[in-house]
């Protein structure tokens, strides 16, 4: 597991989004054992907001060994953290959100070896896919195998204009292997996704919209701003119904409609008895913002 410090960095931007004026502090919250992956929680109101960064530009942040125990650790040490209401994936390498696996070093391993690494990144984005937040992955530039795999395994996608996204592993004799095959015909449609994944096209940030393959496709250089702006209505709602919704949705579409209702009747009952329900209609009664404590 990665080590969780205080760590002593601080990081304060100002931003201009959306006709008002933001200011956000973020804190390294974990160390993992890759310097490729950095975890960091907002600050003040948006304390529950928390960055995942992929930080390997020299590989165009290509997914190898090291940053893939970062990717588990992190997602871990998330999962575990109850503080957390909603988890941003981004890059700190500019034009490019990731560049899939690290075929320089996929070159030195055996097929074992491979079918290890594999399994394991698909067993990892599995967790980010099964972390009870919601997940935003904010691309700009290329996502592009792997890279798309981790953004197909968010909740949410957001994209610049100049963004490029592709599933292009049968152009190397293979295929998608760490759920795309899965996530993006549920996604998409299966015509769509067939035709992406038989051909490997790349398609550029308004087409990705257009097919429904990003929920937002912004001007270059603005999908980190639309994704916080995104953050931060959710992580004014009641951490445990957000909780709640992203279960009975998930698990609700593997689901007939019958038990999928039952599902959800189940996840509303969970927070009847909660303080925070409490909360929310007495700040409605009292026309002034619910202070949520996730209880």
């Amino acid at each position: 597991m990665g080590v969780f410090t205080k760590y002593l960095y601080h990081h304060c931007r100002r931003n201009f989004s959306f006709n008002y004026r933001y200011q956000s502090c973020r804190t390294l919250i974990l160390q993992s054992s890759s310097e490729s992956v950095k975890v960091q929680r907002l600050s003040h109101d948006d304390s529950g907001i928390v960055e995942v960064h992929l930080d390997r530009p020299e590989a165009k942040n290509a997914i190898g060994k090291e940053m893939l125990r970062g990717l588990q650790n992190a997602f871990e040490a998330i999962n575990r953290d109850a503080s957390a209401n909603v988890v941003m994936i981004c890059s700190s390498v500019p034009r490019v959100f990731c560049a899939g696996a690290d075929l320089k070093e996929r070159k030195t391993m055996n097929p074992s070896e491979a079918q290890f690494f594999v399994n394991s990144l698909r067993s990892t984005f599995s967790l980010l896919e099964a972390l009870h937040v919601p997940t935003i992955a904010v691309i700009e530039g290329a996502a592009l195998g792997g890279g798309l795999e981790i953004a197909l395994s968010c909740d949410l996608r957001i994209c610049g204009e100049d963004a490029l996204l592709g599933l292009p592993e049968t152009g190397l004799a293979i295929i998608p292997g760490a759920g795309g095959t899965q996530r993006l015909p549920r996604l998409v449609g299966n015509s769509v996704a067939k035709e992406l994944i038989f051909t490997g096209r790349k398609v550029g940030g308004r087409d990705a919209m257009t097919v429904g393959l990003v929920n937002y496709c912004v001007p270059a250089g603005e999908a980190h701003l639309k994704a916080l702006e995104i953050a931060q209505h959710i992580n004014q709602k009641g951490p445990l119904a957000l909780r709640m919704a992203k279960r009975a949705i998930n698990e609700g579409l593997e689901l007939n409609m019958e038990s999928a209702l039952a599902l959800e009747e189940e996840c509303y009952e969970q927070l009847l008895n909660t303080k925070d329900r409490l909360e929310g209609l007495a700040a409605f009664s009292e026309k002034r913002k619910p202070r949520y404590n996730g209880e």
